[in-house]
């Protein structure tokens, strides 16, 4: 990392240094690029696997956006993703960067199931998930997983992504994304 990049912290106050991602096969899929602000304005859409080079908070910011709470408003997503981090920082101590890649390495699932259809006759066959599918997954199960805790409840959504964040970073299995990852994998063990 250079010295300029080094200078870059999200939202000013959070920064890249030291953020590692420790899964082998999560590496390709995981990018812990140094960004001001989780907006890109969607310049990777042209290119195929580009998402891969987009930073994982704007990523998991992209998720939040399809919320119905944000309605496809990308600063209400940044602004939940803004406040969430300062709640983990001030739970954890940690990094909240950090802390989100760890719940990404957690809830990623490994296997899955296909169906394949032969002769008439259905069944499910074991298969492996590609990296990039992987993060969208656990993304989308974190996503869910929050929207889940804080729908029909006073609790905010950002103190729920929050403590859903935190949870999957722990391997909790009271987490929802790391329930679904089990959930998944459990259904590929017994279609092998």
């Amino acid at each position: 990392m250079s010295t300029e990049e080094a200078k870059i912290k999200l939202f000013d106050k959070y920064d890249f240094e030291g953020v590692e991602v420790y899964a082998k096969s999560l590496q390709v899929a995981i990018s812990v690029k140094p960004v001001f602000v989780p907006h890109s304005a969607g310049r990777h859409e042209h290119w195929k696997f580009a998402k891969n080079k987009v930073n994982i908070v704007e990523r998991l910011v992209n998720h939040i956006a399809l919320t119905p709470k944000a309605g496809g408003k990308k600063y209400k997503a940044i602004n939940a993703v803004k406040t969430a981090f300062e709640l983990i920082h001030h739970k954890t101590g940690k990094n909240p960067i950090l802390v989100l890649v760890k719940a990404i390495e957690n809830a990623a699932p490994r296997e899955d199931t296909t169906r394949i259809s032969y002769g008439g006759i259905l069944y499910y066959q074991s298969v492996d998930i590609s990296p990039t599918r992987r993060v969208d997954l656990a993304l989308r199960n974190i996503v869910t997983g929050a929207r889940n805790n804080s729908f029909k409840s006073p609790r905010p959504f950002h103190e729920a992504l929050a403590d859903e964040i935190i949870a999957a970073s722990e391997n909790n299995p009271k987490s929802y994304a790391i329930a679904k990852r089990q959930e998944l994998e459990k259904h590929a063990e017994a279609s092998r």
